[in-house]
């Protein structure tokens, strides 16, 4: 499709299993197609979100090409090319593009320190390998992020580096850096599952890419926020947040809760996580019912 600016909430699309852990192709197409539906500007897989970690090199690109052929050119598709080395995230990119998506997002491999000139080499490696728009993931918990000189740089040496996800406390002020000192080249997604969504729009962020559950409920936040409802807003997002505030302690549990809650919307047949992943205990699972009841209770009010 024609490339076009990310813009508001980009769902990160779950794999679908069947319950022999099998690819489930049919709800996948489904969520898709739900995406089209629901307007947003674009869709990514195969992220964390998505257990690409838990998926075969084949069966990450068959998600990527059958979320293209289910976008048919109505949203763009941002394929996640993540390898911990360069050599094999770019060759990843490189098929990725082929597959046809629109934009490539890689995330910094952040399992040992790095130094900073470390990130700009790998992050240049894979800009290298692809013509498509790039967005780089910049995920440490407790550790620097992406500084604003090495986004510039970046930006410099490759103009489709368009993009920067970023999932910290206390972002703010890193985003104005970022687009400051990129001149607004590189915009900024908020990726911490929506946590920081309306502190960050009052800093810059184009938008947010949270799990694909309550992504719908997170554009109307957003929505309202650019238009200067702040209260409103924020009464919206406190619906959802304490859904978004217990998933995100674990990335399984997240998994875990992300699933029952798109069986309980129709959209996935199945609530199967690959293994291994964690089983939670009886008052957890008590307690995430009671949460998605909630979000469910939330979702009905917004359509009537």
């Amino acid at each position: 499709m024609t490339q076009q600016k990310i813009n508001g909430i980009v769902p990160v699309l779950p794999t679908p299993f069947l319950p022999d852990e099998a690819l489930d192709l049919e709800s996948l197409k489904r969520i898709v197609r739900f995406c089209v539906d629901k307007g947003f500007s674009a869709a990514c897989l195969p992220a964390y979100a998505s257990e690409f970690y838990k998926l075969t090199m084949t069966e990450r690109y068959t998600v990527v090409s059958t979320a293209v052929e289910a976008a048919n050119g109505k949203i763009q598709v941002i394929a996640q090319s993540n390898h911990y080395a360069g050599i094999h995230a770019s060759e990843i990119a490189v098929r990725n593009e082929q597959l046809g998506a629109d934009v490539i997002s890689v995330a910094v491999p952040r399992m040992f320190e790095i130094s900073e000139a470390d990130v700009f080499k790998f992050v240049s490696d894979v800009l290298r390998s692809t013509s498509l728009p790039v967005l780089v993931q910049d995920f440490n918990p407790g550790g620097p992020t992406i500084t604003a000189e090495t986004a510039r740089r970046l930006n410099e040496s490759f103009p489709h580096f368009r993009y920067l996800k970023l999932e910290q406390p206390l972002m703010a002020p890193k985003v104005v850096e970022i687009v400051e000192a990129t001149d607004g080249a590189v915009q900024v997604l908020e990726g911490w599952g929506g946590m920081y969504l309306l502190e960050g729009i009052e800093a810059g962020i184009c938008g947010a890419m949270p799990a694909l559950g309550v992504a719908d409920m997170l554009q109307q936040a957003f929505d309202l926020a650019v238009a200067g409802d702040r209260d409103g807003a924020m009464d919206r997002f406190q619906e959802i947040l304490p859904y978004l505030v217990f998933s995100l302690q674990n990335m399984e549990l997240l998994l875990q809760m992300e699933k029952k809650l798109l069986v309980r919307r129709s959209l996935l047949r199945h609530d199967t996580v690959r293994r291994a992943s964690i089983t939670p205990d009886e008052e957890t699972a008590k307690y995430v019912e009671f949460l998605i009841d909630r979000v469910m209770r939330g979702l009905e009010k917004s359509h009537s």
